[in-house]
């Protein structure tokens, strides 16, 4: 194997690659692996697996006949892990060295790998990269690559040149050593002054950025650069391109610009003009539009060329794909060629950084649409993981090998669900390819599809060249584009694990836009607008950038003071100009709407007044009309009279004809009817006759004519014929004559019968009579004869009828003449008659017309008559109307040009200020941007409202009414929310605005869900689908990418229908959608891209908006129907506006839209009538409402105190948070604490003692409340926190004062006035400097007066409680509370926290440094069904006991209780568990819940479905404080912690509280109640010393209550026994044996704690404690006597313990005082510290020095102190063969110290490589950088170095103090004293010690042993001569006691002296049965003040010292010994 090590870009990769590919394809096998810092040893093998097949059972190797090699690049990225391993290395050490590995499945086999080779490249450790395993390395070949030789990169570079230059013209070629020789020199100066630094991490310059330079001059052509001056300038672009866009910061860009000005005209002065020509705009998409054109590089010229033809492109683009505005100024063109140029390249990436929406993905896009590349992105969907991303990249692999499109891969920081993609991208970046993506089935079908290819690319079709043909053709088609943030850390940290994403990309860095490019978008978008009008318009853009670039420096002050976050982006700019545009339009548009209905009113109004006049005229002129007409009409009438009357005559006549006429047809009628009947006999006859003679035909007749003589009967037929028809000769002759006519037979039927006469008849019958023939003869004769015969007779036959008939007809026939004249005469009179009733009528008309006319005129007299009524109702109603239409006209004509600057303010402040606080809020509108406007002379309305612009007084009282408060920064947020263009994300720790957007959309079909709601995304499927509302609750920092598109209203299509792709699924968009995301968080976190896509509103309470909230609860509590008046009133106030508003609409609308003449329009007017009065109706009662309001106010104000108060306390409540995460309190929560304090407090009918009692119970059970919930640690930081809030409210109190008082002197400069006296620590002198500015006034001379005084400033700071005594001097009076604890912050540090406690007693009473007894019972009082009991674990509680009892109590025991460990796997139990207890009333206990917090969502989510849980059920938690516990639960939930509290008097009473009154009866015994009192104290005191650290206990035991209350059962059985044995005594021997050492010793695990336990067990335990003669004390002095109370109940104990002072002193544990220093200034430090964290930052910083020179300055201090190492090699050479156990103690110690000085100069060295950019900073160097900073030792030289508390500075001394020593050791000789501390080990020496005197003396090991003697050397030179045996040694501290040199011995610490060096002490080495030792005390040693851990480490040895007091009394002090000084 074989291992290349260089720096980057020394070719170490491109050289391997290059060898590999001349390996025979064919013997063979390539295999490149890229590690990254994420690279795991599962990575390498799933990639090594892959690349081979399996041979035999378990060998494994590549395709036989073939060699596997592999080539390793970045091979020492991988990380390393806490053991110090690099995980692939590992893997690959056993592969190398065992030949094989085992697989990974569940067996475990051993593969053994045949044939396989290994290559690796690796660059120097550092900045990312690790050291590897010498041992791995050991198996390498291993060659170090240099960089190459100026003179080889000149010649290969040139020569590259050269050749690409050949076909160009010779000047141009000529060219080619000159541009070499310039980007050598260009290349050296960036290197040399753009080195990497931690915030520029990516100036990483090598020979890929030269290459890209080449690679980028090889674009051009000869036909298009011809000249030299077009190439120097196609170079110089090249340059800029590669070494320029990657640059952050403007000096940087100054500077390279400048080296290429240099350049350029120092090697090509003649072409330099052309050259150094701006801007640099090169590239290939000039033709793009003329597809058949090539497709060259050119220079395209100017921005004006560029913007031309990218708009077209844009054109384009938009119609093929989904549109984008763009505004392409001039930094965009540059963006957009450059990632264009990128693209065109051949394997081209880009990484594009800047924050987001500045534009990287629209241009990316746009560029990879010029380039011809299709785009793929991949679609973040829920639980988006490796796997899918692995799918969606073989998609894309398909896309490029198979398909073979050119695609760019654009992937953003967004897309990076998991950091693992960024290991798969950087694996593309470098090699083109994913490791084993594909599996074999689906690489055997890719090389089945590019076999093909393979044979015509002339390539052997194997397996293998198919496989890398594909990748290689997939390489060459990807283009990845990274669109990447440059906030926080994460983009520095991945290009450090990632090197990829560095060295294989053209970086590209988008700054924020420059002010040309922000005026270059408003002025294109605002240019198109014809609502700015042009005077304004350049104003306005300049308005516009201002508005942008000052919310920038807002957002960094907003962070620096309240820590909170905002981004502006690009994206929030383009928001803000298209909501001014938007919101000028709707504006300018409602205005005019208003105008014109204003304007149409006003018309009708000034018309109707216009008339009156006009009218009255008329009314005269037509009255005198109206009199002539009617005279007219009377003569009309008169003529018309008489007309009638003849008229009735004719009438009446005409009657009377009539009924004659009637008579006379009724007649003729009758007789008609008769004659007609007789008729009808005789016609059947004549019919039948007629019939016959149809029969007859012509020949008939012929045959009859025939007859020259006829047959007599025929021929006198024929002749009866004739005589009937009346011819005058009757004969034959005529007869035939009459038949020759051919109508004969039809003329016989068709005759007359009735014209026959009489005569004729007689003549016919006589002659018929006479023939004697019948009918049947006649026809024999003949047929016509018969026939005519027949006809004869019956007509014979009708005429005799008709002779009958006759006289009758003649009758009728007279009577019809009557008739006929009769009607003639009656039509005559009709006739007269219609020609008068015609003139009558002509008269009526004329009558009529007359009076119409008549009426017309009194018509519109009167209509004139109610016109003018109308009118004046009208005129005098409307009259105010008129004036205010008027005026409200005018007004809002110039509204409409004050539009321009309001709408510029609202579209501000609806784009920008959603997440800042009130206080920013009102600065950037009304301090900023509304005087900028106003400078600017931008009409704009004074005083300006956003509420009046953006929404009405009739919204807000409809909000108000769905429960948003009524304050005005809860208004501002209604608007942002239901205004805004982007999606509200609201900010909302009190869950306000949850609520009032469940109220607001709760007619809607609101949808409510979470994230981790599992069917979430279906839930927002239907609810965008139907366009119902949908509301995010409980949304933390990371917000889902699914919905980004739905954020973004990605929507497409047009018209009707919409989509939008959710996840993987098209969705129809309903436009009214609405998305609301809403979070608990305080204070969240969200990324610049949140910040673009959503608008976050800070819905977070203010102190104004909650007092007014509050003041409503208090006024409905106290005076409901004050409250519910005025509640009323808001609601009639607000339907009155509406009604109001509605009416005035109404009038308006009637006067706009009435037609004709409006005064007709009765209704109209009745209307408008009736309309007005209503309107000043409610104008009345709004003016009425008024006044009502304004006295409900001041009846409210009364009670204004009380709410202020309310709302202080929960602000105090609520900072709480930055304290813990545990610490959550919902404003719901509180409110019931509120409403419980309005309830208990005492009443009062007088107001001002009434609100005292609210005041005074509502700050007391808000204190309890808290505390009940917080750590004792935390208890008096609340109670001060809260004095001082409510002081700051009554402004009572100074803030500088209070800032002095918190972090006094933070300067880093020292002061120049020297300190007066060493006894004054150095920080209380600069403390003291500081007050006298702070305030002069008052301690203007302290430092005089100080220097003054100094006796009685000594005195009294040397005093054990200086805070209870008055100050010394002037200063004794006159100073506040908070001044005292100022002086006494400069001088007793120790003494703060005590002060502090009584600063709290002094202002609010002693109840408040008194926190309650957590009682169970108590809390299950205060708890519901519906919200949790948290208890919060602290060390040693368990509550579940505790419950246990309760739950007994209460009768809750049993099958009622449950209880449930949580830990893996108990998510399902847990749930089921909560169903059952909340559906059946149970109490349910989850314990530990921290060690599952990720399934408390879910508990969470269960909690909330919980509608109606049974009233009995009871949830209770414990969880130790866990930062990620859901902040929802919290904020429900009732916190308990259950930790013993703080000071002796406090735990006495809460253990008291706890013990039953039965318990205490339960033994007879006389000594029980005395013992369980003891036991009471003994437990309390054990508890207390743990707060005094490592002098109470060496490890922090979590003694409990449980350990008491068993040893108080074993008191009461040992007790019980006694009794009942009568035994006087008690076996105290027991008692302590199984107190002492079994129930507390048990957890004493250290043995000198357990000494501790055995004493007081011996001090407090036994007969003395009842002897009467010398009553026992636990301890007493002058003020306080701890004893145990006299024998009585429970109570009396209370009372008894309840007479102790609060505080106690360490003495009463036996500790002595100064013990409580340390405790004291670490609780005072801690206490500043979190009131630091509780104040708003007012981001003061100290010197001017930036981090990294400071870092800097103290690296190469430390390195130039460092001294050389030791040569071990020449010290054992000098020591010899045969060395003493201390000198091969040297020799360790010297090996030792020398692995710190190495590892400490390497680090140094790196480090500063790393600030100057030689080198990149890795996690390692941050954290040596870190440490440097703040003054500590690095973690790595700690661990390599003695333990130490020291910090650097003094831990340096102690190091060269080390050095010191050994130098001595080895160049002289053993020292004679030995400094002790100054060894790595020191116990190591002391053993040498024994074994050197053993080996003298001849002594056996094991019985020898060792002891001390303090000696009266105070220092090393008193020492003259070694000691006789063992030896002297230095350098050890006493710690609780000091050493009394005159009487040797121990005695007691001097008040303040915490520790003090031990005279030189004498370690003497014995044998063990030889030592016998009195009055010593055995003093454990140890190496620093931390003692021993729970581990045991830390023990040295143990001295003995010798001593006057008892023993006992020196293990209580807790002394020792300490080798180190902290």
């Amino acid at each position: 194997p074989v291992v290349l090590v260089g720096e980057t870009g020394t070719s170490k990769s491109a050289t391997t690659q290059s060898y590999l590919r001349q390996l025979n394809p064919d013997s063979t096998l390539l295999l490149t692996i890229n590690f990254s810092s994420r690279t795991t040893s599962m990575d390498v093998q799933r990639s090594l697996e892959a690349s081979v097949e399996k041979r035999t059972k378990d060998t494994f190797g590549p395709p036989p006949g073939k060699r596997l090699l592999i080539f390793m690049d970045d091979m020492n990225m991988p990380q390393v892990d806490t053991y110090g391993t690099q995980q692939p290395i590992a893997l690959l050490k056993l592969l190398l060295e065992k030949g094989g590995m085992y697989d990974r499945g569940k067996d475990l086999t051993w593969k053994v790998f045949k044939d396989v080779g290994f290559l690796a490249a690796m660059g120097k450790a550092g900045g990312g990269r690790n050291q590897v395993d010498p041992r791995f390395l050991s198996l390498f070949s291993m060659y170090n690559v240099t960089f190459p030789s100026a003179e080889s990169l000149f010649h290969i570079y040139s020569s590259i040149l050269s050749g690409h230059l050949k076909p160009f013209k010779p000047n141009v070629q000529d060219l080619a050593k000159v541009i070499t020789k310039a980007t050598m020199e260009l290349y050296g100066r960036i290197v040399r002054d753009l080195p990497p630094t931690p915030s520029k991490f990516h100036y990483i310059f090598n020979l890929r950025d030269l290459s890209r330079i080449y690679h980028g001059l090889f674009l051009i052509t000869p036909d298009r650069f011809d000249t030299p001056q077009s190439v120097v300038r196609v170079w110089r672009n090249e340059c800029l391109r590669v070494f320029y866009d990657r640059l952050t910061d403007n000096k940087d860009r100054t500077l390279v610009g400048n080296h290429m000005r240099e350049l350029v005209e120092a090697h090509f002065r003649d072409h330099s003009e052309v050259a150094l020509k701006d801007p640099l705009l090169f590239g290939d998409y000039r033709t793009f539009m003329t597809p058949e054109a090539p497709r060259v590089y050119e220079d395209i010229q100017d921005y004006e060329t560029a913007k031309s033809l990218f708009d077209e492109i844009l054109v384009e683009y938009n119609e093929k794909k989904t549109q984008m505005k763009l505004v392409l100024f001039d930094d965009a063109l540059e963006h957009l060629t450059r990632i264009h140029r990128v693209v065109r390249m051949n394997q081209g990436h880009a990484l594009l950084v800047g924050i987001g929406g500045s534009g990287r993905q629209s241009l990316a896009r746009l560029a990879a649409f010029t380039a011809g590349c299709d785009v793929f992105e991949i679609t973040l969907s829920r639980g988006y993981g490796e796997e899918e991303f692995r799918e969606d990249l073989r998609t894309l692999y398909r896309k490029l090998g198979i398909e073979n499109k050119k695609v760019v891969f654009l992937f953003t920081d967004g897309h990076v669900a998991q950091e693992g993609f960024l290991e798969l991208i950087n694996n593309m970046l470098t090699s083109g390819m994913v490791p084993a993506l594909f599996p074999d089935d689906e690489k055997e079908a890719i090389n089945g599809q590019v076999r093909d290819e393979v044979t015509k690319a002339g390539l052997p079709p194997t397996k293998e060249s198919c496989w890398s043909y594909f990748i290689q053709k997939c390489s060459n088609n990807l283009h990845i584009v990274l669109c990447m943030s440059p906030t926080g850390e994460t983009l520095k940290n991945r290009c450090r694990n990632f090197p990829g994403l560095v060295n294989n990309v053209s970086i590209d860095w988008f700054t924020a836009w420059p002010k040309q490019a922000l005026t270059a978008v408003a002025t294109h978008f605002l240019s198109e607008n014809e609502l700015v009008p042009d005077a304004h318009r350049d104003n306005i853009v300049e308005h516009v950038v201002h508005v942008h670039l000052s919310v920038g420096s807002y957002s960094q002050e907003f962070l620096q003071k309240l820590r909170r976050i905002n981004h502006v982006t690009p994206k929030n700019y383009l928001d803000f100009i298209n909501a001014y545009t938007k919101l000028l339009r709707e504006k300018d548009k409602f205005v005019q709407d208003q105008c014109t209905r204003l304007s149409r009113g006003l018309t009708k109004l000034i018309e109707a007044a216009e008339q009156i006049s006009v009218m009255n005229e008329k009314l005269a002129v037509q009255k005198v009309a109206v009199t002539e007409k009617s005279e007219a009409c009377e003569v009309l009438l008169k003529d018309i009279s008489s007309k009638t009357e003849m008229g009735k005559e004719k009438q009446q006549m005409a009657q009377a004809k009539g009924v004659e006429i009637e008579e006379q047809n009724k007649v003729i009628a009758v007789e008609k009817a008769d004659a007609e009947a007789s008729l009808a006999e005789a016609l059947p006859a004549l019919e039948r006759a007629r019939l016959a003679l149809s029969d007859l035909d012509k020949q008939d007749v012929t045959e009859i004519r025939s007859f020259a003589k006829p047959p007599q009967q025929v021929q006198t037929v024929c002749e009866c014929i004739v005589i009937m028809r009346g011819y005058k000769e009757v004969n034959w002759k005529t007869a035939k004559g009459m038949m020759s006519d051919t109508n004969f037979l039809s003329a016989l039927q068709n005759m007359d019968v009735d014209a026959i006469t009489p005569a004729q008849v007689k003549t016919v019958q006589t002659a018929i009579t006479k023939m004697e023939t019948t009918e049947e003869e006649m026809s024999k004769i003949s047929k016509a004869g018969g026939g005519l015969y027949k006809f004869v007779t019956a007509v014979l036959g009708y005429c005799h009828v008709a002779r009958e008939i006759k006289p009758k007809r003649d009758r009728v026939a007279q009577l019809e003449r009557n008739y006929q004249l009769s009607k003639r005469e009656l039509e005559k009179i009709q006739k007269d008659l219609s020609e008068i009733e015609e003139v009558l009528s002509a008269l009526n008309k004329q009558y009529e017309a007359a009076m119409a006319e008549k009426r017309g005129f009194q018509e519109e007299a009167e209509l004139m008559e109610r016109r003018l009524t109308a009118a004046a109702k009208l005129i005098t109603g409307l009259a105010s109307e008129k004036d205010r239409w008027k005026q409200e006209l005018e007004d809002l004509k110039e509204k409409r040009v004050r539009l321009l600057g309001d709408c510029l303010l609202s579209s501000a402040f609806l784009s920008y200020v959603g997440a800042f606080s009130w206080e920013f809020r009102h600065n950037m509108l009304k301090e900023n941007w509304q005087k900028d406007i106003l400078g600017k002379k931008i009409p704009l309305s004074q005083p300006f409202r956003v509420e009046s612009l953006l929404t009405n007084d009739v919204e807000i009282s409809k909000w108000t009414s769905e429960s948003l408060p009524p304050d005005e920064l809860s208004i501002q947020n209604g608007i942002l929310t239901t205004q805004s263009s982007r999606f509200p994300l609201c900010i909302d720790p009190q869950q306000q605005a949850l609520n009032w957007i469940r109220k607001k959309e709760e007619k809607n079909n609101l949808k409510i869900s979470t994230f981790n709601s599992p069917d979430f995304l279906k839930q927002l499927e239907l609810a965008i689908k139907f366009g119902y509302p949908f509301l995010f609750k409980d949304v933390d920092e990371y917000i889902d990418p699914v919905i980004d598109i739905v954020l973004d209203r990605n929507v497409k299509g047009t018209g009707n229908r919409l989509t939008i792709t959710l996840g993987d699924k098209e969705v129809d968009y309903d436009p009214s959608f609405k998305l609301y995301l809403n979070t608990k968080f305080s204070n969240p976190k969200y990324s610049p891209a949140i910040f673009g896509r959503t608008m976050i509103i800070n819905y977070t309470v203010t102190l104004k908006g909650l007092e007014d909230q509050l003041l409503s609860v208090i006024v409905g509590f106290e005076r409901k129907e004050l409250e519910e008046a005025r509640e009323r009133l808001i609601q009639e106030t607000s339907e009155n506006k509406r009604l109001l508003k509605d009416l005035e609409d109404t009038l308006l609308r009637e006067l706009a839209t009435s037609t004709g003449n409006m005064l007709d329009n009765a209704d109209l007017v009745h209307t408008l009538e009736e309309t007005k009065s209503k309107a000043s109706e409610v104008f009345e009662k709004l003016k009425l409402a008024a006044v009502t309001a304004k006295e409900i106010e001041t009846s409210r104000d009364g009670y204004r105190p009380a709410a202020k108060r309310g709302a202080v306390l929960f602000f105090c409540l609520s900072d709480m948070a930055n304290i813990n995460s545990m610490y959550q309190y919902s404003l719901t929560s509180y409110l019931d604490v509120f409403n419980y304090s309005l309830k208990k407090s005492m009443p009062d009918t007088h107001l001002i003692k009434r609100l005292k009692n609210i005041i005074d119970t509502l700050t007391l059970n808000v204190y309890q409340y808290t505390c009940t919930g917080l750590f004792e640690s935390h208890k008096l930081l609340f109670s001060f926190n809260m004095a001082v809030k409510i002081q700051q409210v009554e402004s009572q109190l100074n803030r500088d004062e209070l800032d002095f008082f918190i972090k006094g002197n933070i300067s880093l400069e020292k002061n120049a006035r020297r300190k007066p006296f060493d006894w004054l620590p150095d920080q209380s002198w600069e403390d003291i400097m500081k007050l006298t500015t702070v305030l002069p006034d008052k301690f203007g001379s302290l430092a005089e007066d100080f220097e003054r005084g100094e006796k009685t400033w000594k005195e009294w700071f040397d005093l054990d409680a200086p805070e209870s005594v008055p100050f010394p001097g002037r200063y004794a009076e006159g100073l506040s509370d908070l001044q005292q604890l100022m002086l006494l912050r400069c001088f007793r540090i120790d003494r703060v926290y005590r002060a502090i406690t009584n600063f709290v007693t002094g202002r609010m009473g002693e109840q408040f440094v008194t926190p309650p007894v957590v009682s169970l019972e108590s809390i299950y009082d205060q708890s519901t069904n519906n919200s949790p009991i948290v208890f919060i674990l602290s060390p040693g509680s368990d509550p579940a006991g505790d419950l246990g009892k309760l739950a007994d109590t209460l009768g809750y025991g049993g099958n009622k209780l449950k209880f449930l460990a949580m830990g893996q796997g108990q998510e399902k139990v847990a749930l089921q568990l909560l169903d059952t207890a909340a559906s059946r009333g149970h109490w349910l206990m989850l314990q530990n819940c921290h060690l599952l917090v990720r399934w408390l969502k879910d508990l969470e989510k269960a909690l909330e479905l919980l509608t109606k849980p049974h009233p009995d059920f009871r949830l209770w938690l414990t969880t130790a404080p866990t930062p990620d516990f859901p902040i929802g639960i919290l904020q429900r939930s009732l916190k308990v912690v259950t930790e013993p509290p703080n000071g002796l008097k406090l735990n006495l009473r809460n253990t008291y509280f706890k013990i039953s009154s039965s318990s205490l009866k339960d033994c007879p015994h006389s000594a029980f109640k005395p013992l369980v009192y003891t036991l009471a104290f003994f437990h309390a005191v054990v508890q207390e010393r743990r707060k005094y650290g490592k002098v109470g206990w060496n490890i922090s035991y979590d003694f409990n209550e449980s350990d008491f209350r068993v040893c108080m059962d074993i008191l009461r059985t040992y007790l019980n026994k006694s009794h009942e044995n009568a035994d006087a005594r008690i076996p105290w021997g027991s008692l302590k044996y199984l107190i002492g050492e079994v129930m507390y010793g048990g957890r004493a695990i250290d043995d000198f704690d357990r000494r501790v336990l055995k004493i007081y067990m011996d001090e407090y335990m036994g007969d003395f404690i009842f002897d009467t003669f010398q009553p026992f004390h636990f301890y007493h002095n002058a003020e306080v006597d701890y004893v145990i109370p006299p024998d009585g109940q429970r109570d009396d104990y209370l009372e008894a313990i309840d007479a102790l002072p609060l505080a106690n002193t360490p003495e009463v544990f036996g500790l002595h005082s100064n013990a409580e220093i340390g405790y004291f200034t670490t609780a005072a430090k801690e206490t500043w510290a979190q009131l630091v964290e509780l104040q708003p930052q007012t981001g003061e910083s100290g010197s001017g020095i930036s981090r990294e020179e400071f870092i800097g300055t103290i690296a190469s201090d430390i390195q130039a102190k460092l001294p050389e190492q030791f040569k071990l090699d020449v010290i054992r050479k000098k020591f010899g063969e045969v060395v003493s156990p201390t000198t091969v103690v040297l020799l360790q110690e010297l090996e030792r110290f020398n692995t710190l000085i190495k590892r400490m100069e390497v680090s140094l060295a790196t480090l500063r490589k790393a600030l100057t950019g030689e080198v990149g900073m890795s996690m390692e160097l941050d954290e040596l950088a870190k440490s440097l900073y703040n003054g500590h030792i690095p973690s790595i030289w700690r661990t390599l170095a003695p333990a130490t508390r020291k910090l650097l500075g003094s831990w340096m001394v102690h190091f060269l103090r080390r050095n010191a020593l050994y130098s001595e050791w080895v160049n002289e000789r053993e020292p004679q004293v030995m400094w002790l501390s100054g060894l790595h080990i020191p116990e190591s020496y002391l053993t040498a010690l024994v074994q050197a005197t053993c080996r003298k003396n001849s002594w056996p090991l094991d019985r020898s042993t060792l002891y001390t003697a303090v000696t009266e050397y105070t220092s090393p030179e008193q020492v003259t001569e070694p000691a006789p045996s063992g030896c002297y040694v230095s350098g050890l501290y006493l710690e609780g006691a000091r050493w009394d040199l005159k009487n040797s011995c121990l005695q007691r610490s001097h008040p303040k002296d915490l520790i003090e060096e031990l005279p030189i002490l004498r370690i003497i080495p014995i044998e063990a049965h030889r030592l016998k030792l009195v009055n010593t005390f055995r003093t454990p040693v140890y190496t620093t003040s931390d003692r021993r851990n729970a581990m045991g480490i830390g023990l040295v040895f143990e001295a003995d010292l010798a001593t006057e007091e008892h023993i006992s009394h020196w293990v209580l002090q807790g002394v020792c010994l300490v080798l180190n000084t902290d």
